[in-house]
């Protein structure tokens, strides 16, 4: 489920307008009254729900994390805003403060302060599982966020659930086709293990044939290995295009 919350540009600039600034608690608040839905609605419970935002969505896992600890079982934050009060500090934290406002305002530092995630972990708080991630190499959202709230939570949490952090040397939600495998694998290792959910290995079909693309697993590792952006398959006797990616992807299954 994607939750369009106030803040965003879904719906024009005035639902922009709502959630930016003095007005960013709105993108909390709706975001906490979507998972309050599920919970209430019994599409899931709180146990079996899992959140997950990257950059400015990272935020949003923090503040959403501090403000209801309660709200899901586990909550992954991608390359993270922790810090609210010391953002503009950094090079690219000081062209978001339009968005997000300055400390200099005594009106937006109070605004700041509310949500800023790393102000307001409370030792002794039982905190969901939490894995966060960073890249070192990151200009626009430094990776000691992520670092000082793993920290923070860590020495606060009074939950037996982990907390996480993984680091890539790479920048912001950017990388290798190889990281955004590994990046993926591990995301849904930790919310397969916090949630409880069961899956199977998917083996190679006994013909040797991928089920999806219709050819051998060779033929596809063969293909990839041109390194062109798209493969038409059409011209291998099979119906659809595909990307070069999926039979990468094939390719290192096969391996």
């Amino acid at each position: 489920m994607v939750a369009n919350i106030r803040g965003g540009g879904e719906f024009g600039e005035e639902w922009h307008h709502a959630g930016r600034l003095a007005t960013k608690q709105n993108c909390f608040d709706d975001f906490i009254a979507c998972a309050d839905h599920l919970h209430s609605s019994r599409i899931t419970s709180r146990v079996r729900l899992a959140i997950m935002g990257g950059s400015n969505g990272g935020l949003l896992m923090g503040a959403v994390l501090t403000q209801r600890p309660d709200i899901a079982r586990a909550v992954v934050a991608a390359v993270p805003v922790m810090d609210s009060l010391r953002a503009e500090t950094t090079t690219n934290g000081r062209f978001n403060t339009p968005e997000y406002g300055t400390v200099e305002d005594p009106e937006l530092f109070t605004v700041l302060l509310a949500y800023s995630p790393c102000h307001n972990v409370v030792d002794g708080t039982a905190y969901p599982a939490v894995l966060l991630t960073a890249g070192e190499n990151d200009t626009r959202v430094d990776a000691w966020h992520a670092k000082k709230m793993t920290a923070r939570l860590q020495e606060a949490t009074s939950s037996d659930r982990p907390v996480l952090l993984r680091l890539e040397s790479t920048g912001h939600l950017a990388g290798s086709l190889d990281q955004s495998i590994d990046e993926t694998t591990d995301r849904h290792a930790f919310l397969f293990d916090q949630l409880g959910l069961g899956y199977r290995l998917v083996t190679e079909p006994p013909s040797g044939r991928h089920p999806l693309i219709g050819m051998h697993v060779s033929e596809a590792g063969a293909l990839a290995r041109d390194g062109s952006g798209r493969v038409d398959l059409r011209a291998h006797g099979l119906r659809q295009p595909c990307l070069s990616r999926q039979l990468r992807l094939t390719r290192l299954r096969s391996a």
